[in-house]
This record gives structure tokens, sequence and C-alpha cells, in this order.
């Protein structure tokens, strides 16, 4: 009996293991899911769209969704000019992959870089650029967004530059504050040691080292990035008019919010489970990535 006990009280560990295992791949199932859907709804908007998303057809103003007595004909209803709300969503969700696909990677791959050297190289440069992170940051990002509209006219160009000088920053201070540690580390001195060129050990040594966090970064900049672009477009500095936007469907949908509420509330609900999506997963990928949870693991 003694040893059966015995035998218990060493398996629980193991199956105390599995089933966090287990919770985390089933926490991460339902945003990989929803990110999946958005991304194939973006990907093959034109094939997934009942209507052209800039129709205009008054006769159908307003037509409510099909779950509040509409009809099929405009599943989740229509705006005050008659277009497709649902088919309008496809092509918003295709506006949010670009911005996220450009500025997500441009930022990370730029903001990596000032945090390597800064962090690196150290002395004078280090503050310097860390003084251009600074003024980078003070700058308003939405005043910058408007300042550009005035002369240029909104665009989707405009979008996507404001959002990578805004967002680099926040790499750069992580990468740097990581580099500082790492270079005093026993396997960085030992390759300046034998001479390994200052390129050679950010590439092979710190830059490995930095990735998780770098990824964790990145996905938690996605709700960021799409929220960014559709709080532009709300406010019309963002995508120009004519263009299928969440944001700009929502500012769109304020003058009948009274009387409909789809036109507002529905590109509402997707960006908050958009948000909650990349969220969920950032977090799920600092769990997975902590060196310190591995035990756990």
């Amino acid at each position: 009996m003694a040893a059966g006990a015995a035998d218990a009280v060493e398996f629980q560990p193991g199956i105390r293991r599995r089933r966090i295992r287990w919770r985390r791949y089933i926490g991460l199932s339902v945003p990989a899911l929803i990110a999946l859907v958005v991304i194939v709804a973006g990907v093959f908007a034109e094939l997934l769209q009942t209507h052209d998303p800039e129709f205009i057809d008054l006769a159908a103003r307003l037509a409510p969704p099909v779950f509040d007595g509409g009809t099929w004909a405009h599943p989740l209803g229509t705006d005050e000019l008659g277009r497709d709300i649902y088919s309008r969503l496809l092509h918003g969700a295709r506006v949010s992959l670009i911005v996220v696909g450009i500025v997500v990677p441009g930022a990370a791959l730029f903001g990596t870089l000032i945090g390597l050297v800064s962090g690196w190289v150290g002395g004078m440069t280090g503050q310097i650029l860390m003084r251009v992170v600074d003024l980078q940051l003070a700058l308003p990002a939405i005043l910058f967004a408007v300042l550009m509209a005035s002369l240029v006219g909104p665009s989707l160009t405009n979008v996507i530059v404001i959002l990578l000088f805004w967002t680099w920053p926040s790499y750069s201070r992580l990468v740097r504050a990581d580099v500082l540690s790492l270079r005093e580390r026993d396997f960085v001195t030992a390759s300046r040691s034998v001479g390994a060129a200052p390129w050679w050990i950010m590439r092979k040594h710190l830059l490995p080292n930095v990735l998780n966090t770098i990824v964790i970064v990145m996905t938690l900049e996605v709700a960021l990035v799409v929220l960014a672009e559709a709080a532009l477009s709300f406010l019309s500095v963002g995508v120009p008019p004519g263009t299928s936007s969440w944001g700009r469907m929502i500012t769109e949908g304020r003058d009948t919010m009274n009387v409909a509420w789809w036109p507002i509330w529905l590109p509402g609900l997707t960006l908050l489970i958009i948000s909650l999506t990349g969220n969920l997963m950032g977090d799920w990928l600092r769990d997975a990535l902590d060196p310190r949870l591995r035990n756990l693991r």
C-alpha cells in the first residue's frame, strides 16, 4: 500500500505538467482560430463578399441584419448609404492585415537594430540614440497624423508611415535593456577576448537571446496597430473616403446610431475581438517563452 501511494505521489508532478500544457494549448486555440478567420477574410475578401463594399443602394438603406429581422441579401445589414456591412468588414480586415503586415515587422526590424547598437556600443552613441527615442516618444502621433493628412491628404501610406514612426521605440528600449545585461555575460566576454567582430557578436549571441522578447512585443503590437489604424481612420486622417476600414465604418455610423445600432456596433465588436485576440496570443507566447516557466511545461 505504501509503495502504491509513493508511486502516485511520484507521478503527480508529471500529471500536473501535462494538465498545464493542455490548458495552455486550449487557451491558444481560440485566439489562433480567430486570427486565422481574419486572415482568410482579408486575403479572400473578393471571393467571400456578397456585394461591392462601396456600392451605394439607397433603396436598401439601414437594412437590419438577418438576426434582427433582416434578410440574407444583407446578412449583417447595411449602413446609411445602403452599403453591405458584411462585405465592408471583409475589406476592412484586408486593410488591417496590410497595415499590420508592414508596420509590425518594419518597426521590429528598425527598433531592434537601434536597440542592439545602442546597448552594445554604449557611451555617447548609445545616449544619442536613446535621446532620439525619447524625442520620438514625446511627439504626439495623432497631431503628426493630422499634419500629414493636411499636407498630402489621408491615405493608407500615411497610416503606415505614422504607425512605423510611432511603434519602433518600444522595441528599442526593451532590446537595449536586454543587451546591457547580456554584454556582461561570460559567453560574450569570451567572444570579445578572441577578437570576434561586434556585428558577429550581435548576430550570433545578442540577437538570438533577445528574439523571445521581440516576438512577444510583435504579437502584442498587433492589437495596438489595429486599434491605432482604426483611430486614425475614425478621425478622418487615416485611409481615404471610399476605402473600407473598421475605424471609418464607426465614424460613418455615428450619425445613425440612435436609429440603427449595427453600422457602429458590428465594426466596434470586430475591433474588440481582434484586440483581445492579439493580447491573448501575446500573453500565451510570453508564458511559453519565459524560461522561468519552463519547469511547468
